[in-house]
């Protein structure tokens, strides 16, 4: 991973990167898409955005077909729903349920993905990530090594911890897996963390009671994204200090975020799908590795906990390095 760019900010700073518009004259294209946010998130909004920049412009020669889902369940049969209205392009964001509900109603038609939860690749989705093969590319995030750097930044926000949380899900394991490998590497010892959904986040973390003020780690994963409100509330309630996958978690009330820029991802996939209605073949398309990680800091919550950094991780935190 050395290669990749970083961000570090702390909690209201801002990275821009630069917008390139081509606006341009399409067909009527409708893109589909089963997700577990509201239609007005920011994400989706950003891949509008970028959509808009490349010319598109909806209910003119653009549709966004979107289905909410309350759960990983309800992929397949909205996956078929958005197939039988005949959409062009379908999008499947996140987890493995949600490529393999798209594969399944789409018929060959084009997916573009952003595999977060899962390797593509090691599953078999995919040939390879320069030709993937068959129907469908995208953007690929290696969750289980960011994974195991969150256990690092835990080791050195809290050089006297000698335990650490690992907070999964049934989507997420592979990612607690590799966390838990690394604590132990880093002489942590690890605690498994199973949640199962808001009603249960409580009870969950109350499994930390007994080991206050040592840090946990909360996964990349659509069910930690839509709760991140309720997850940050209860960490707060347990004086959890927290390392989590997502900005949108530390903005919650997190403590720490370390992870790549989702909204960005959302922007960069709109390239995808526009190169895919111009008649681009999945199968030759690239899949990406994103760019774009980053580090925050929740000072709120920092004071809120009587968390004390260190003054070198503070520094850390404030740079913005390419």
């Amino acid at each position: 991973m050395s290669s990749r760019r970083e961000f570090i900010t702390l909690l209201g700073g801002a990275v821009a990167w630069p917008l390139t518009a081509r606006p341009q004259q399409h067909k009527m294209l409708r893109v589909g898409f089963v997700g577990m946010q509201p239609r007005e998130a920011p994400h989706y909004k950003n891949f509008l955005r970028r959509m808009t920049e490349l010319g598109y412009q909806e209910s003119r020669n653009f549709i966004f077909d979107y289905i909410q889902t309350p759960n990983v369940e309800g992929y397949e049969r909205n996956y078929r729903e958005l197939a039988a209205r005949k959409v062009d392009v379908f999008l499947a964001v996140g987890n493995e349920p949600a490529l393999r509900a798209a594969l399944s109603a789409a018929d060959g038609k084009p997916i573009a993905f952003l595999a977060i939860d899962f390797d593509p690749l090691t599953k078999g989705y995919v040939a390879n990530l320069s030709h993937p093969g068959g129907n469908v590319t995208g953007i690929f995030v290696r969750e289980t090594e960011l994974a195991a750097k969150r256990v690092e930044i835990a080791r050195e926000a809290f050089p006297r911890a000698t335990l650490v949380g690992i907070a999964f899900d049934t989507l997420s394991h592979e990612q607690g897996d590799a966390a838990a490998e690394a604590a132990r590497k880093l002489g942590l010892e690890p605690r498994m963390v199973e949640v199962k959904g808001e009603r249960g986040y409580a009870a969950a973390f109350g499994a930390m009671d007994n080991a206050r003020g040592q840090p946990i780690i909360v996964p990349a994963g659509g069910l930690f994204l839509r709760d991140r409100a309720a997850i940050a509330q209860a960490l707060l309630e347990h004086r959890i200090p927290s390392i989590a996958a997502f900005r949108e978690n530390m903005e919650a009330g997190a403590l720490i975020s370390y992870g790549f820029d989702l909204m960005g991802l959302f922007y960069d996939i709109a390239g995808y799908v526009h190169r895919i209605a111009g008649g681009a073949k999945p199968s030759d398309m690239p899949i990406e590795q994103s760019p774009r990680f980053y580090m925050a800091v929740n000072l709120k919550t920092a004071a809120s906990l009587g968390v004390s950094l260190s003054d070198v991780f503070i520094a850390r935190a404030n740079e913005v390095r390419e």
